[in-house]
């Protein structure tokens, strides 16, 4: 199992490295935001067993500290939700609840049909 869980973090990773290779410089790298969100993984696949770990707070709010212009923003989008389609079994429900019960605010919903262009 854990070594499932790292293919396809290895599969999100190098797609997160095509979607963000044209970025301008100074963008959230998407090794940068699935470095940050990766102990988050467990917690979303398995139905929030265990409770948030608290190395995924840290992780939300270091991304979200990260993402201060729209740009950084849209780019923290792109990478997050190619990470999120790379991995099957994922919660999207409880996904998207993670910021807040972080104490952070999300400029973006995490779905595979989020229109990361749209976020400001």
């Amino acid at each position: 199992m854990a070594s499932t869980v790292a293919l396809k973090l290895a599969c999100g990773v190098v797609l997160c490295l095509v979607v963000g290779a044209p970025l301008a410089e100074g963008a959230i790298s998407c090794g940068q935001a699935i470095s940050a969100l990766a102990p988050c993984i467990p917690y979303v696949r398995n139905n929030g067993a265990g409770g948030v770990p608290a190395s995924c707070c840290n992780g939300i709010r270091s991304l979200n500290e990260a993402a201060q212009s729209t740009p950084e923003r849209q780019s923290a989008c792109n990478c997050v939700k190619a990470l999120a389609a790379s991995i099957s079994g994922i919660n999207y429900d409880l996904t998207n609840k993670l910021p807040g019960m972080c104490g952070v605010h999300s400029p973006f919903k995490i779905s595979p049909s989020t229109n990361c262009k749209s976020v400001k």
